[in-house]
């Protein structure tokens, strides 16, 4: 997991700066694998943020939020209101066995 991605668009140096958008991998026996989860938001000019950046679709915090849930059973509304608080989970997503 990042907490931050890098901008499709470079800087006046040729370079790129830190962006919103990422992708995250996860790993591990207990995970659903084989799966891509999450939505591609594409790469022409209308669909970046700020015309220079990956459009984020989902907040990390959801993914750390349903592998507490379900690995450990922490409560849904605990998470959105004291782990992660003004999280809003979803549906969840499914990526635990």
């Amino acid at each position: 997991m990042t907490e931050f991605g890098r901008t499709m668009r470079e800087n006046g140096r040729g370079g790129t700066d830190h962006g919103t958008g990422g992708a995250m991998v996860l790993a591990g026996g207990a995970l659903r694998g084989g799966r891509v989860y999450g939505q591609w938001p594409g790469l022409s000019e209308a669909a970046l943020y700020d015309r220079r950046d990956l459009m984020p679709t989902g907040d990390v915090r959801a993914v750390a939020a349903w592998i507490m849930r379900a690995m450990i059973g922490t409560g849904q509304s605990d998470l959105e209101q004291h782990v992660f608080p003004g999280l809003q989970m979803g549906q969840d997503p499914g990526f635990l066995r």
